[in-house]
């Protein structure tokens, strides 16, 4: 039997008018705003009338430890959400937007996969309904009014040396990393040296994803901090008058988009940070949305679940005040092998110990999940070369956690294939198990905090800082931002900050390298390790195969 490629499902897909979609969960068009016949904006005015409705229950996708063998969140996030409409409940996903750098560098398209997809693909893929250029439109004008302030007499006393602000672009180009900017003589500044970041690693993306509403929005932007005086005097871009042009720029942004599944059930798709270097979750104000019009939700988190579920529990619904109802950790047989030492290319011969090692991965991360008070399920992801021995040995070590698993093959099936999981995931959310606390508290000092998330979650024995970064912290905690969450930057491929150090190492330290002030978004940055704020391209980047072919359609995005 021929196997079809995600690419060859999503063009046969069958899509319904966004409005007919939207009528599933009594979403009137007048409150649609249509960028085309399949996908739309839901208006800010209906959004806000919303308020008053009590909220369905919240469930989170979370992962094991990502490999190049691959997960599956938001393959299963899509799957979940159509298996519990198919069991006749009234339920919606919400997504990340997917980034153009992963798409055009190692990744591919991030649009699920198989039969649990949302589409149109190729618009989510690439610039959908303009939302990342609008962020990234919005970060660079602070950066030029930066740069023009102190071109026109640095009234504020910026100190060019401590500018904070870098600017982004939604491209993986290590060199920008770097820069110097305003060369070239006197008419075009002071030059300085500068760099850029990712689109996703933006602060303006977490303000966006965070905001409650547009003021809420205005309010955050204008509290980002650009830079410093040579009296390291913080210095707002609301002193630069920059917040309300910004607002502007991100005022259709805000609203929340809707697309559609395979199965014609409606998905939100709204903002993209990513995880490793992010917080790593869609937009408030789509997820608390989606509450108000459906008894359940399905959301993902992303990488692995130390990053992605961390950061939702710990920065987004303390934040928000979401209370998670459930929690499914996505794994799957070939990811566990190699976690189990299995080179990528023998992933497909069965290898029951090597899951049995493996497994020690998944365990970990549900023993981390359950601190936060959110009873969690495995969703084991299926491949066509998975055996019924590799697949008893994942729910064998699951029920030794206390937790059960089950075999997901949403990819082949869609939502026929998940309805047992999605049956489950009901009795979890239903059964009042759920006590959501995070993992600290707003009055624990900043670097405990570091050290919690570090020693409760990675498992390190200890963190590690240089005099310059313990007094980076001591400064913030002394200038009134003790009580924000931390946003750890670290690599998504281990527990530790070593990429090789796969399954579920202990032992080591977490050296936290600097830590970033986001004020606007409302928590600090510990970039710890290695990690990058703006990838790079792989050797042979996937923009290579991208194509329109013949008949005019795009390949090689997915």
């Amino acid at each position: 039997m021929t196997v079809k490629s995600d690419i060859e499902i999503a063009r046969e897909a069958t899509m319904q008018p966004i409005s007919d979609v939207a009528a599933k969960i009594d979403l009137p068009a007048s409150a649609l705003l249509n960028y085309g016949p399949y996908k739309a904006k839901i208006s800010s005015e209906f959004v806000d009338s919303l308020q008053k409705r009590p909220d369905g229950k919240l469930i989170l996708v979370t992962a094991i430890s990502p490999t190049p063998a691959g997960e599956g969140k938001t393959t299963t996030t899509v799957g979940l959400s159509d298996g519990l409409n198919r069991i006749g409940k009234k339920a919606m996903c919400c997504l990340r937007e997917p980034s153009l750098g992963p798409c055009f560098g190692v990744k591919g398209g991030a649009a699920g996969g198989g039969y649990a997809q949302v589409v149109p693909m190729e618009d989510i893929n690439l610039h959908f309904t303009g939302d990342f250029h609008a962020i990234t439109s919005a970060n660079n004008l602070l950066a030029a009014m930066i740069d023009n302030h102190i071109y026109w007499g640095n009234a504020l006393g910026i100190d060019s040396r401590r500018v904070a602000w870098r600017r982004v672009v939604d491209m993986n180009d290590r060199a920008l990393r770097q820069i110097t900017n305003s060369l070239g003589g006197v008419a075009n500044g002071f030059p300085r040296q500068d760099g850029f970041d990712i689109t996703v690693a933006s602060e303006v993306m977490a303000i966006l994803c965070l905001a409650k509403d547009l003021a809420d929005l205005e309010r955050r932007l204008g509290n980002i901090v650009v830079g410093f005086t040579r009296e390291k005097k913080a210095v707002l871009a609301r002193e630069l008058k920059a917040d309300g042009a910004m607002t502007v720029l991100l005022k259709d942004a805000l609203m929340p988009n809707m697309v559609q599944t395979l199965e014609n059930n409606p998905a939100f798709i709204h903002g993209g940070p990513f995880a490793n270097i992010a917080h790593g979750c869609n937009s408030v104000l789509a997820t608390k949305s989606a509450l108000k019009m459906c008894d359940y939700v399905v959301t993902e988190a992303g990488f692995g679940a130390d990053l992605g579920a961390e950061k939702f529990f710990d920065i987004k619904c303390r934040m928000a005040g979401l209370k998670p109802q459930a929690v499914v950790l996505v794994a799957t047989i070939r990811a566990l092998k190699m976690h189990g030492g299995v080179a990528k290319d023998e992933l497909k011969n069965e290898n029951v110990e090597a899951v049995k090692k493996g497994v020690e991965n998944l365990k970990r991360h549900l023993e981390n999940l359950r601190k936060f008070g959110v009873p969690p399920v495995v969703a084991i992801n299926k491949f066509v070369n998975d055996t019924d021995a590799e697949v008893e040995a994942v729910k064998d070590a699951a029920e030794s956690v206390g937790t059960k698993a089950f075999l997901a093959n949403h990819w082949a099936e869609g939502g026929a294939g998940v309805v047992d999981l999605a049956q489950h995931v009901v009795e979890l959310a239903d059964s009042g198990q759920a006590s959501f606390k995070p993992i600290y508290p707003d009055d624990m000092p900043l670097w405990e905090k570091i050290e919690t998330i570090a020693t409760e979650i990675y498992r390190a024995d200890s963190i590690a800082g240089s005099p310059a970064v313990r007094n980076q912290v001591k400064d913030l905690q002394d200038a009134g931002y003790g009580h924000l969450p931390i946003c750890v930057a670290k690599t998504q491929y281990s527990f530790s900050t070593d990429p090789t150090a796969r399954g579920a190492p202990t032992g080591h330290e977490i050296p936290v390298r600097e830590v970033i002030l986001a004020a606007g978004a409302e928590f600090i940055v510990a970039v710890c390790g290695d990690i990058m704020r703006m990838p790079g391209l792989p050797r042979v980047p996937s923009a290579e195969k991208i194509c329109i072919n013949e008949k005019g359609e795009i390949d090689g995005l997915f």
